[in-house]
């Protein structure tokens, strides 16, 4: 007992005192908290240009272009003679969509004739961008069209279909932010402190002491993962409130929970770290891997999309399993039964890669008693 507590406060103190280990365990994580959400601030596009081909030119499409404008979305920076004529606005980046409102439209919507087609092209570079246009167009014309037929509904006594309403419940303001934030903070919890764990680990290496008894490394360990803990407490707490993400829908669950996606996370990078000659090398050998991570948690390409093998694989990153078990829990407001498939597989990772630690670092048994007493005094420094 004495060996684990001198070893994790000799690691904490070590990580407080060396820049290498205080920049990604402690102040990166304050800083992604408020850098990352920074360019989504503004969730709700508005103002997107869009050109207009009127064909019909009648009362009904003028009212259409007129409502539009009076959008916030969108607005309205031409009328193009021709759809060729409208596309090649587009191409030159002078606007982000098409509106086609076809000949006969008005005869159409009245005599219940086959519909001319109203046409909607979107430049599909910006994902956000067009759902916003999309969505602003479709109101508008539905809501003239509806409008305009509304006295030939009541002189024939029919009924207004059955009106849906849609109302966000998880991505309250359906922006970005709200979406890939809380994927995202995954990630960059895993990452930095994996970073953390491996230079840890690095730095002992190369003074020739990464290697030392089995309670001193379960001190450690403890203490590296503390970082850990308190930085998504940080994070799904503190930092969500700040950025207004959607939080606070099973706390318990996420105080539960977050402690084992911390040991595992710490435990891999202490194994990955054994290997590495030099501290700053566990942060070159791990940064790259962050963009490939963050599309195996299936944020962004869902499980089904992939190969068989690859989403397998992907399971073995604890932010994949972090990113479906927080998410649900924290924005969704899940129970722990509701997630115990996950937490089942998160539980594993941690005995997993625990164990590897403890295999690759820790002494052997017959040697942990003779390691004690020459490493007394010399826990853990970095």
């Amino acid at each position: 007992m004495k060996a684990f507590r001198e070893a994790f406060l000799a690691t904490l103190l070590g990580v407080l005192r060396t820049k290498d280990l205080l920049g990604p365990l402690v102040i990166g994580i304050i800083l992604y908290a408020f850098y990352f959400p920074l360019p989504f601030a503004h969730q709700v596009v508005h103002g997107l240009p869009i050109v207009l081909v009127d064909q019909e030119d009648s009362a009904l499409t003028r009212r259409i272009a007129r409502d539009l404008s009076a959008t916030r979305q969108v607005e309205i920076v031409a009328e193009a003679p021709s759809l060729a004529a409208a596309a090649m606005m587009v191409r030159d980046r002078r606007a982000d969509g098409i509106l086609l409102l076809p000949e006969d439209l008005t005869r159409s919507l009245r005599t219940e004739a086959p519909p001319a087609g109203v046409g909607i092209w979107l430049n599909g570079t910006y994902l956000l961008r067009a759902s916003n246009i999309g969505g602003a167009i479709s109101a508008v014309i539905t809501g003239d069209a509806e409008e305009m037929l509304a006295p030939v509904a009541e002189e024939l006594h029919l009924r207004p279909p059955v009106e849906v309403t849609l109302r966000p419940l998880f991505n309250t303001y359906e922006g970005f932010k709200d979406y890939v934030f809380p994927a995202v903070s995954n990630i960059i919890l895993q990452q930095t402190l994996l970073i953390g764990a491996a230079v840890f680990m690095g730095l002992r290496r190369e003074r020739g002491e990464w290697r030392m008894p089995r309670a001193s490394l379960l001190g450690t360990w403890t203490a590296i993962a503390l970082f850990g803990i308190l930085g998504a407490y940080f994070f799904f707490g503190l930092a969500f409130w700040i950025q207004d993400v959607p939080r606070g829908g099973n706390i318990g669950g996420i105080l539960v929970t977050v402690p084992f996606f911390a040991f595992a996370v710490s435990g891999l990078g202490l194994f990955i770290g054994s290997f590495v000659d030099k501290g700053f090398r566990g942060m070159h050998l791990i940064a790259p891997t962050s963009v490939p991570l963050f599309f195996l948690t299936g944020a962004v390409w869902p499980f089904q999309a992939m190969p068989h093998w690859v989403a397998l694989l992907s399971h073995l990153s604890p932010a994949t399993i972090g990113a479906h078990l927080f998410v649900r829990l924290n924005q969704m407001g899940a129970s722990l039964a509701e997630v115990g498939d996950s937490l089942a597989i998160l539980v594993g990772l941690t005995i997993v890669y625990g164990g590897l630690a403890f295999w690759r670092i820790g002494l052997p048994i017959r040697s942990d008693a003779a390691g004690s007493r020459r490493t007394s005094g010399d826990h853990p420094k970095v």
